[in-house]
């Protein structure tokens, strides 16, 4: 069991009874602390002359650190745990969203106005001008959340059922920070074209569609094709979004560091469509050195059975991690947990930046490597510097939808990326703070401005 912070995702709420004597919530508290929780909200919930009930809020780092604790307050004496809840599984009772109509359906005339028969007055003129759904319709504003749950969170193939939840979260995020409506599309088939012919059915109802969750190489296949067939953005967020937030904090840690993204030498371990997609901007972005790492090592033009992707970025040398890593200046990890070791931190160039994004464990922890490095960024909220995809799609779409772009290319990436760093003051820049906070209100409108003034320069909106 890695020790982590504790955070909220293992937060739980302790109902118990105690008699009314002094000293006894402290018995508690200290046994909580004593399996290090981090004790929230203390709630009194009754009290009589005989007994107290209270509800703790504790955070946790796991599921079996929350037993630890459960365990740890109920071998106290006269101490009766009346119930245990585990906050996380508690919001998602029921789903997290919910479809709401935006005109009231009080009367007669509302009804017919509404629906039958005055819709089909409605249903006739988007039949004969087909471009008129995006003024009398969701379309304008609603986002197709489509995985195959074969690749979610990290956790591996969990299937459609298993990426529900995370596909009802995004949906909260779209609603939440860019005001627009996304529905979970999650596909009982991982069959790529049956996935391409799926959404390119559904395509009618929806402005945009973020793809989620799906493995690599799979989901650069797919992504292709859907953009050769459909008149709409079709975004990737796994791997364009993870690009465009990892781009908008480099380029604020290198202006920390004082160093040119031309003259660096980044290394990426982690060739899945986050590494890839990663690679492919931060080139645009101006970056010449670059080498992809995966599992096996170095990616190397040597090695044999590369896909398509990889031998995209296959360099000459060949090696390992720590290789790749001696003398570098930038380490962009997508990959698995503790990959990186404190001594390749220390192997690296003066004043190295290290992003490490696996989660919910990065590829190293912070406090290993805090006085090794200039600037240190997680996927994690519990750390400074959090690298969050939240920044970036919310805007994306918002402007894609806005101007009406029929496809996103790299350089609305490039200029969201751009947007995103460029809301930290250089007043306000320093080692704990190179990306905006995912609450900033600023961050979905820049972002969208950014994506609209490119694809207009571009020529891809109607």
């Amino acid at each position: 069991m890695v020790k982590l912070t504790p955070n909220p995702s293992f937060s739980l709420t302790i109902s118990l009874e105690t008699p009314n004597r002094t000293g006894m919530l402290a018995k508690v508290t200290q046994a909580i602390a004593s399996e290090g929780g981090n004790i929230g909200n203390v709630d009194l919930i009754k009290q009589s002359r005989q007994i107290i009930i209270r509800e703790i809020t504790v955070d946790a780092y796991s599921t079996e650190h929350i037993e630890k604790i459960v365990q740890a307050v109920k071998t106290l004496p006269e101490i009766k745990l009346v119930n245990v809840y585990d906050r996380t599984f508690d919001i998602h009772k029921g789903g997290k969203i919910t479809v709401q109509g935006k005109i009231p359906l009080k009367s007669q005339a509302d009804l017919s106005m509404a629906y039958t028969p005055g819709v089909g007055r409605i249903s006739k003129a988007i039949a004969e001008d087909p471009q008129q759904i995006y003024n009398f319709t969701i379309k304008k504003n609603t986002v197709a959340i489509v995985t195959d749950g074969s690749a979610v969170l990290g956790l591996g193939n969990l299937g459609p059922g298993g990426a529900l939840p995370v596909m009802e979260g995004k949906a909260m995020l779209f609603k939440e920070f860019a005001g627009i409506d996304a529905f979970p599309i999650c596909l009982a088939t991982q069959d790529t074209d049956a996935i391409v012919e799926t959404v390119k059915n559904i395509a009618p109802v929806f402005g945009g569609v973020n793809l989620e969750d799906i493995a690599a190489p799979r989901c650069f296949e797919i992504e292709v094709k859907l953009r050769e067939i459909l008149d709409i953005p079709v975004f990737h967020d796994d791997q364009h979004g993870t690009a465009i937030v990892s781009l908008a904090a480099l380029i604020n840690a290198l202006k920390l560091v004082k160093k040119s993204i031309e003259d660096i030498r980044i290394v990426i371990n982690g060739a899945g469509a986050a590494g890839i997609a990663i690679t492919r901007l931060l080139q645009k972005a101006g970056a010449n050195q670059i080498c992809l790492c995966d599992s096996k090592g170095i990616v190397s033009k040597s090695r044999t059975g590369l896909n398509s992707e990889k031998q995209a970025f296959a360099v000459e040398s060949s090696g390992t991690l720590a290789d790749a890593l001696m003398g570098a200046d930038v380490f962009l990890g997508v990959s698995v947990p503790g990959v990186l070791t404190p001594e390749m931190v220390r192997s690296m160039a003066k004043d190295p930046i290290v992003f490490a994004m696996a989660n919910p464990i990065p590829e190293i922890q912070p406090e290993l490597v805090a006085e090794e490095v200039a600037v240190m960024a997680t996927g994690r909220s519990d750390y400074p510097n959090q690298i969050n995809n939240v920044l970036a799609f919310p805007g994306i779409f918002r402007g894609a939808l806005d101007c009406r772009a029929t496809t996103l290319t790299s350089t609305m990436y490039l200029e969201a990326a751009r947007a995103i760093a460029s809301l930290v003051k250089t007043s306000d820049l320093d080692q704990e703070h190179i990306i905006p906070s995912v609450f900033d209100t600023r961050v979905a409108t820049a972002v969208a401005g950014a994506v609209a003034s490119a694809a207009r320069t571009e020529g891809v909106t109607v």
